[in-house]
């Protein structure tokens, strides 16, 4: 016996309910209409075919044996229903209209009913389709294993598109909108609409996986070019985190290398903060910062923005005049050059603040524009769980810098070229960077009688003369503004148009940091680098960075020989000795010297005669 006797003998029995799914049954159409001489003595099940695999021959023998039955006992009826029907009338002629009406409801009811019981097991052939049906569409939709390996194919797109380059375990999905972050991560609402109004549109490379790894309160070193908006990427999450402002001291320390450098960031962390609430503090005086933040003072600060060296004499107090133990976040700005070792570093400084940020729950960040080996090494050691992010190649400058070496000769051909830059003409604000403080000074009394506004900042002027210089140079009442490396770290100033190294670099990171004050947040600049037959030795690892930012380079520059680690750190801690910058010859110099003597002996000797004389007369 096969499966289809089998089904048809199980399924002798069935019973359709044509009243109550009659309409099924005709909306299938499944059986066809019946004619007149049709008799519904033949079952209904005899004529279904419940595979669609039934032979024509055995419905249409039904339907002749179906026939005959009709026609015979069609005959026998209707002689017994005539004489029936006759005295029904008679009795009573509204009795016919009603059985009339009856067997016209019955027959058509009779018919769907016949059709709704072939109907009925076709439409469960119909639901084995759609089983089937969606045990297809179940094969074609994604598993889980291959959605998630489309989520992670995405993410890996919008990295490799923004250059972000991340190392660690258990990495959050970079956001591509300030909107992603008050969706997933309950980042205040006027905090957004504080960075709207500051005119940032979308998050940078290093603020797009940056700020979800603090938010997940993920211990970070992250490296991004100059001008890539790493100040934002670490204010941002620090708002967040903290949440609203509660009396509890200090719960977040930012530690910049240069005074400069923390007012800028002090500056930014106002202006996202506005309307939220947080007190954020700058330590100006030590004097009044110990009376200030005591233990006395009803902690009534929350973010604390400041150099090593003040925070450090601060805490050298007996008592300590500021608490750090509540502090939850440690975020070092510049950090390869507060980890540099010996007079230009902070290395112990850093070593008495980690200590003093005593909380189980502090968290720390280290951000950067050049990437260090030893600050790597440390991070490794000393943090849990690190990721590292870094935007593009390491240590290398910004593709919107236009730069360009020229050669001037000696010393002297240094101040021609200043000179004829100026005599040409070019587009301010302008910055100089020299490698010492004295040569600063002497650069300045040379370009002073250039008839352009000119000035000078170095660590020797006072905190006052530096914010006034600082802010004049911010207002464009300064046009050329000469400094050493105190600005190379970090400084954001707005739309410096060209950056003029007057002394060459003394190393390929501190070349970058100079460069990277102008072409910044995606403007274009310039920088021009003057170099001597004395810079040789350096000149190859310059020529590498600018040649990797798609600038053009002599090939015989590349090809110069690279210079021993050793003589790469002399240069670091003392760099090459320069002659002094004067335009006038030394002979005449020399002749003013002594001239200058003379009438200086020749006004002494007058009046020791008048002396002489007054003693005589008296005499």
């Amino acid at each position: 016996m096969d499966a289809f006797d089998l089904f048809r003998k199980l399924g002798a029995g069935a019973k359709f309910d044509f009243k109550r799914f009659g309409k099924d049954a005709e909306r299938f159409k499944v059986l066809r209409p019946q004619n007149k001489n049709d008799c519904s003595s033949c079952s209904p099940l005899a004529e279904i075919d419940f595979f669609g695999m039934g032979k024509q021959e055995d419905q249409s023998h039904c339907s002749q044996e179906a026939s005959k039955n009709m026609d015979e006992s069609d005959v026998e009826e209707e002689q017994t229903y005539n004489g029936k029907r006759k005295r029904d009338m008679e009795d009573n002629p509204v009795k016919k209209k009603k059985s009339s009406r009856k067997q016209t409801q019955e027959a058509p009811a009779l018919d769907v009913g016949i059709q709704a019981a072939a109907e009925g097991v076709q439409w469960m052939s119909s639901l084995d389709k759609k089983a089937k049906g969606n045990q297809d569409d179940d094969k074609n939709k994604p598993s889980l294993k291959r959605l998630k390996h489309l989520h992670q194919e995405k993410i890996n797109r919008i990295r490799h598109q923004n250059r972000i380059n991340v190392h660690g375990t258990d990495i959050p999905d970079p956001v591509s909108t300030f909107e992603e972050l008050q969706e997933e991560y309950q980042l205040d609402p006027r905090i957004v609409q504080n960075i709207r109004a500051a005119g940032f549109q979308t998050p940078t490379p290093i603020q797009m996986q940056a700020i979800p790894l603090m938010l997940h309160r993920r211990e970070i070193l992250a490296c991004a070019p100059t001008g890539s908006g790493k100040t934002m990427a670490f204010c941002l999450p620090l708002l967040s985190h903290l949440r609203q402002p509660v009396n509890k001291g200090f719960r977040a320390l930012i530690i910049s290398p240069t005074r400069e450098l923390a007012s800028q960031t002090y500056r930014e962390f106002l202006k996202l903060s506005e309307g939220v609430g947080f007190r954020i503090h700058i330590i100006d005086k030590g004097s009044d910062a110990a009376k200030k933040y005591g233990p006395k003072s009803a902690k009534k600060f929350d973010i604390l923005v400041t150099t090593p060296n003040r925070l450090v004499y601060l805490l050298k107090q007996d008592p300590p005049a500021v608490d750090l133990s509540s502090v939850e976040w440690l975020v070092v700005d510049e950090s390869d050059k507060l980890f540099e070792d010996g007079k230009t570093g902070f290395r112990e400084q850093l070593a008495t603040i980690f200590l003093a940020c005593s909380s189980p729950h502090v968290s720390r960040a280290l951000f950067s524009a050049t990437f260090a080996l030893d600050v790597e090494q440390w991070c490794r050691l000393n943090l849990d769980n690190l990721v590292s992010v870094n935007i593009g190649q390491r240590n290398s400058a910004a593709d919107t810098v236009e730069q360009e070496l020229l050669f001037v000769g000696t010393e002297n051909g240094k101040l021609l070229a200043m000179r004829d830059l100026i005599k040409k003409g070019f587009m301010p604000p302008v910055l100089v960077f020299v490698q010492s403080i004295e040569r600063a000074r002497e650069l300045f009394h040379e370009l002073v009688y250039e008839g352009i506004n000119v000035d000078v900042i170095h660590a020797d002027r006072t905190q006052q003369q530096r914010d006034n210089v600082v802010s004049s140079f911010r207002s464009g009442k300064i046009w050329v503004l000469i400094c050493t490396a105190l600005l190379a770290r970090g400084i954001d100033f707005k739309g410096v148009n060209l950056v003029i190294n007057y002394d060459f670099p003394t190393s390929a990171v501190e070349y970058i940091h100079r460069i990277g004050r102008t072409g910044r947040a995606g403007h274009k600049g310039k920088a021009l680098t003057f170099f001597t037959e004395d810079d040789k030795p350096l000149l190859r690892s310059i020529a590498n960075v600018i040649k990797q930012a798609g600038c053009p380079v002599p090939d015989y520059m590349i090809g110069f020989k690279k210079i021993h680690s050793k003589v790469k750190k002399r240069l670091l801690k003392k760099p090459p000795r320069r002659n002094t910058i004067r335009t006038t010859p030394r002979f005449l110099l020399k002749k003013a010297h002594g001239k200058a003597k003379r009438s200086k002996a020749n006004n002494a000797k007058p009046s020791e005669g008048g002396q002489t004389g007054t003693k005589s007369a008296t005499g």
